[in-house]
């Protein structure tokens, strides 16, 4: 492994608990420290100011979570190797234990790095990382606005009003939304009778200002895929706009550090199940892993690239084989197709580019 020491981290919201190990003889000792910049600090200095403890030959280890970031950076300036641990993968579950605690967690944190067992996950930089949060964000914000616009379709269902309500996107629209204030009331001048308009009235001011919100972060996401080689290359392909350009950037981050095109696809949780044992190999659903924001953009991407380029939809054609049925399937796998592409476009730094003759489409499923 080629480390003297390992320290493992199991972070708190308040304390970290941190187990100090010897990789030679194994032997460890834990110490409780508060879940700040300067006490962990002071603590991996003092660390480092151990007798015979060299950091460029001790190896922290952290499990993924909130603070993972900048704690990560805190013992990496430090001098420390740094190796964040995937608490997703099957090797770290705790299954069928009779105690699990802190210390628990950081022992096994430990050991798992001295046996190399410890499944890790990309650290991106600082920078890369405030922006995919704002992407993130976003994604939030939107959800949050959808929640807003279920609430004042629920209001109108509750009082029997629901053909006052426009349908579809006519609703939220600027005359859907001056229509709907037609029936708000402020909530301090409504009677008992009246309380549905002033809940109306509050839904309203949330949605205009949700809204308002979410145009500031997509203003602000625009100025930055401007200025991103990456974001603009992406877009070149049809179909593929600023919104999930910027979150297979921000997601990839480095695309050399994949080997191959099933690795993308696994990290995106784009890949089949494989169950197999005995005599009985079989493959399921997708296994739904990693970044749920860039797995979602794309299958929704994926529709709009199928209707747009030639290639998708001979591809999705030829693996819905012509059944009605399998068009989900097939979609999911154009969406997968999808994100080998453009991490090819990444790796090679080559623009979209139609290639060859589109397939025949597969005949229809008689």
């Amino acid at each position: 492994m080629g480390f003297d020491s390992i320290i493992a981290l199991d972070l708190g919201k308040f304390n970290t608990v941190a187990c100090a190990m010897n990789a030679a003889t194994r032997r460890h000792t834990f110490a409780s420290v508060a879940t700040t910049p300067r006490a962990l600090h002071d603590f991996l200095v003092a660390r480092a100011g151990e007798a015979g403890t060299d950091t460029a030959r001790t190896l922290v280890v952290l499990e993924t979570c909130d603070a993972a970031g900048w704690v990560h950076d805190l013992a990496a300036a430090l001098g420390f190797q740094v190796n964040v641990a995937n608490c997703c993968h099957e090797a770290w579950r705790w299954n069928k234990v009779k105690r699990k605690t802190d210390k628990d967690d950081a022992i096994k944190l430990a050991k798992m790095a001295l046996l190399d067992q410890l499944p890790v996950v990309h650290m991106p930089s600082a920078q890369l990382r405030q922006r995919r949060r704002l992407v993130l964000h976003r994604r939030t914000l939107v959800q949050r606005r959808t929640q807003v616009k279920n609430s004042i379709r629920s209001i109108f269902s509750q009082q029997g009003l629901s053909e006052l309500l426009p349908r579809g996107k006519k609703a939220w629209s600027k005359a859907g939304v001056a229509q709907l204030r037609e029936h708000a009331k402020g909530l301090a001048d409504c009677c008992v009778d009246d309380l549905w308009r002033g809940r109306l009235h509050v839904e309203i001011e949330l949605l205009e200002a949700i809204s308002q919100q979410v145009a500031a972060v997509e203003k602000k996401l625009d100025e930055l895929g401007a200025g991103d080689e990456q974001v603009q290359l992406l877009q070149s392909v049809p179909g593929v706009g600023p919104r999930l350009a910027e979150a297979v950037v921000t997601s990839l981050d480095d695309p050399h550090r994949f080997r191959g095109a099933a690795e993308v696809s696994s990290y995106a949780g784009l890949v089949p199940k494989l169950i197999e044992s005995g005599t009985m190999s079989r493959v399921g659903r997708i296994t739904r892993r990693g970044p749920s924001l860039l797995r979602g953009m794309l299958i929704e991407v994926a529709w709009v690239v199928w209707r747009k380029n030639a290639w998708a939809k001979s591809f999705v054609a030829r693996v819905s084989r012509g059944m009605k049925s399998r068009k989900k399937i097939a979609i999911v796998a154009l969406a997968r197709r999808l994100l080998v592409k453009l991490w090819a476009m990444l790796r090679t730094k080559t623009p979209w580019r139609e290639f060859g003759p589109a397939l025949a489409p597969a005949p229809a499923a008689t």
